[in-house]
């Protein structure tokens, strides 16, 4: 059978393209448990590791493949981006796996962070626009599910390699090589977005006078996409600064606090990215749906910030100190600000350039996380987990507020009556003909008020 004959639809388009969530975390966390046994083979100072890690999927390599995707996404289609995408990945990944040097290895962390940034508003974009209305959430929630498993697999893998040392590095890349290959292979079957098409037809040429043009032109052309660009941005930018140093230089916070055991720091990692698996399986992707987001938002806001005040100010409790953090930020992360907002990013904004909004905001969020990670393992060393930790409680903090004060009302909605409340479009005989018949409920009246 050929390739192109297959079909991928519903859970199984779902999945796949969720997996682009999985691959990214995996290479944070290939990077953040291989750092120490690269700098020990190099030769390499914490300048350079900061260096690494700021230039990866992690932060500003992702940053630029997010401000180049997500305007290709919204020009060329969804389809496209995963078309070519995970090729560039698998280069990336097999040339970390191989690396003789530092100067590979940071060209390796270059590309495979390009590729990752590409990837992840493509897959939400896609989720979202795919998925029935009243299970956007859960649908959604499946990337962010694929994104905690692959920290869980990642360090599950890395405590289980630890005695190989840098070798069992270079095999946790090629695992992640491996699951591209077959993510790569499935998403050929991948149908083009629906709604991404309608936007084409003439049907829509009310509607999308009244969003704007396409792409990063349109997006900045309203004042409505400045004020979501703003909310999500701050949400995002604030949580994710804290999550993006956690997620690659947990360890040494652990070391910093006293657990020295490479082993131990990895199987920490596991209960953290285990109860984050489980958070987003029966918190998020059961209840998003069905309760006030804006009330699920700020319970898993809390928790995270409940947990690194365990941490920072009961340092001398030990492991049960840590044991504690372990289990709040896990829940925190599966049910908080990264779940949500990958969700209202598909939402707040119209098709024609709804995947170049996340870009845009990918690009910022992450170029900020890259600044921080250029200066962390210098900063911890030099300062201590306190005056650290104190800085990252204060960016959740921040997190929490704007999510409680300016969380959108969309639940239920479907994705082209958000458009009209947002833009004020009426919906014109044709538009609501092929929304019927595409089995979408009709939109609301134009003169509804905007959710933001």
């Amino acid at each position: 059978m050929k390739i192109g004959a297959r079909s991928t639809t519903g859970w199984r388009a779902t999945i796949s393209v969720a997996m682009s969530n999985y691959i990214e975390a995996g290479s944070i966390i290939a990077i953040a448990t291989s750092l120490t046994f690269w700098q020990d083979a190099f030769g390499i100072s914490n300048f350079a590791v900061g260096l690494l890690a700021a230039l990866s999927a992690n932060a500003f390599g992702a940053a630029i493949g997010a401000a180049v995707g997500g305007p290709l996404c919204d020009r060329f289609g969804r389809k496209a981006i995963y078309t070519y995408d995970l090729l560039v990945y698998m280069t990336g990944v097999l040339m970390a796996a191989f690396a003789l040097n530092f100067g590979m290895l940071l060209a390796a962390f270059v590309i495979t962070g390009m590729a990752v940034g590409a990837g992840v508003p493509a897959s939400w974009t896609y989720i979202a626009e795919q998925a029935p209305t009243t299970a956007r959430a859960k649908h959604v929630g499946t990337a962010q599910l694929a994104w905690s498993v692959g920290p869980l697999i990642g360090f599950a893998l890395a405590a289980a390699l630890a005695p190989l040392g840098l070798l069992g590095s270079r095999l946790i890349f090629l695992h992640l090589f491996i699951v591209a290959a077959i993510v790569w292979w499935i998403r050929q079957g991948l149908q083009e977005s629906k709604i991404w098409k309608e936007e084409g037809r003439d049907e829509s040429r009310e509607l999308k006078s009244s969003v704007g043009a396409q792409g990063l032109r349109g997006l900045f052309s309203r004042k409505v996409n400045i004020t979501a660009l703003l909310f999500l941005g701050g949400i995002y930018l604030f949580w994710n600064t804290v999550a993006g140093q956690a997620g690659i230089f947990m360890p040494r916070v652990y070391e910093t606090a006293g657990l020295e055991s490479a082993v131990q720091q990895d199987l920490l990692q596991v209960l953290v990215w285990g109860c984050t698996v489980a958070a987003t399986y029966f918190g998020f992707m059961r209840y998003a749906d069905q309760m006030s987001q804006r009330l699920l938002y700020v319970i898993g806001a809390a928790l995270g910030i409940v947990g690194w005040i365990v941490l920072v100010a009961f340092t001398d409790g030990g492991v049960a100190t840590m044991l504690i953090f372990a289990v709040l930020w896990g829940v925190s992360s599966g049910i908080g600000a990264q779940a949500f907002y990958s969700l209202w990013a598909s939402e707040m904004f119209a098709t024609p350039y709804r995947a170049s909004a996340q870009g845009v905001m990918f690009f910022v969020v992450r170029s900020f996380t890259g600044l921080l990670s250029y200066f962390f393992p210098t900063l911890l060393a030099a300062t201590g987990l306190p005056v650290v930790g104190s800085l990252l409680v204060g960016l959740l903090t921040v997190a929490l507020i704007i999510g409680a004060v300016w969380a959108p009302n969309t639940r239920g909605k479907t994705l082209q009556q958000i458009e009209v409340e947002r833009y004020g479009a009426p919906i014109d005989p044709a538009v609501t003909t092929a929304i019927a018949t595409a089995d979408v409920p009709v939109a609301a009246p134009a003169n509804a008020r905007s959710v933001v």
